[in-house]
């Protein structure tokens, strides 16, 4: 089964590519490389043994996926590609709304003109704003989005939930908690392009040398440090959660079909906490300091993934230590 995959150099995606090859499907890349670096292709090969087909193309350029999909003769579609910092979407709302949804909404017309019908979604815990209780389950209520790239999360879920009811496709979102990590070999990592928006790219540099120092956004949060505490994934973890949501989608006889899944380890680190642990399996203490809150970060979110463990057959395996020790080995190999 061909599997096209959305942003697939990028950080999610790229392992989710090598979770497919070994879990017998055939990937194929689509990714503009507007935040990534075309060095993961090289990396993807080297862990496969083999190259992985990519297409440079803006998934909102209709007749270049339509070609794609015809080439190659794509069976499905995981769909990562879109903005991801949650403070540039709310200093440019446009660039999300038009990136986010735009390539949303082609993907889904090139899938209903081809005959295609599953898709994995790329969604968040975003999705569930602040939260009034914990851990979160599918079930609770989705609030106004604290930032523009949640929003762009939201609308997405109820673009294809809508299509769903309309139209011959099977969907499904993963909501997905926060991923960490690297691939255990070293050979794909998250690389962000320029200042890193993420902690753990933060944390990482700063130890190599790259950034003088840490910056925890905010430590008067009502949480036991005062920092935000989130629900850190293995980004291994993570991309073994599409493949058994392809499979999960595979077994639903219906035309028409959509569920959401959270995608976490029911775990919730803090900002400190997450430090610490990266010190003492680096052994590389780190320089931080205490800055403002950040606009659009909620207090703290961390999944209920028993729906996940229980229907998809799938759960988190990784520690927060692991994924710290991979995140440090690939840091250290871009020297």
């Amino acid at each position: 089964m061909k599997i096209l995959v959305t942003g697939g150099a990028g950080f999610i995606g790229s392992h989710t590519v090598v979770s497919l090859e070994e879990a017998g499907y055939e990937a194929v890349i689509l990714d503009d490389f507007s935040n990534s670096d075309k060095s993961v292709i090289g990396g993807l090969q080297k862990i496969l043994n083999k190259t992985v087909p990519s297409y440079a193309i803006d998934c909102r350029n209709y007749a270049e996926v339509r070609k794609v999909f015809r080439e190659e003769n794509i069976e499905g579609v995981i769909h990562f590609a879109a903005s991801k910092a949650v403070g540039e979407s709310m200093e440019q709302p446009l660039l999300y709304y038009q990136n986010n949804l735009g390539s949303l909404m082609t993907i889904i017309d090139v899938m209903l003109a081809e005959g295609i019908s599953n898709l994995i979604f790329s969604s968040s815990c975003t999705v569930y704003g602040e939260v009034d209780e914990l851990p979160v389950t599918e079930n609770a209520p989705v609030k106004p989005a604290a930032s523009v790239y949640g929003n762009t999360k939201q609308i997405g879920e109820e673009i294809i939930r809508d299509t769903t009811a309309a139209q011959p496709i099977k969907a499904i979102s993963l909501r997905y908690f926060n991923p960490v990590g690297a691939h255990p070999s070293g050979l794909i990592g998250e690389l962000p392009i320029g200042k890193p928006n993420n902690l753990v790219p933060f944390v990482t540099q700063t130890a190599i040398g790259k950034r003088a120092k840490v910056t925890v956004f905010g430590n008067d949060y009502p949480t036991p440090d005062g920092t935000c505490i989130r629900d850190y994934i293995h980004v291994m973890d993570l991309a073994e959660a599409h493949v058994a949501a392809l499979k999960y989608l595979a077994k639903q006889s219906e035309d028409k079909f959509y569920d959401v899944f959270n995608i976490g380890t029911g775990n919730g680190n803090s900002v400190l906490e997450l430090i610490h642990s990266f010190e003492k399996v680096s052994r590389k203490p780190l320089t931080f300091e205490t800055g403002p809150r950040r606009e659009g970060d909620i207090t703290a979110v961390w999944a209920d993934a028993s729906k996940a463990n229980k229907e998809l057959g799938w759960k988190a395996k990784r520690t927060l230590d692991e994924a710290l020790e991979d995140a440090w080995r690939w840091e250290q190999q871009l020297v």
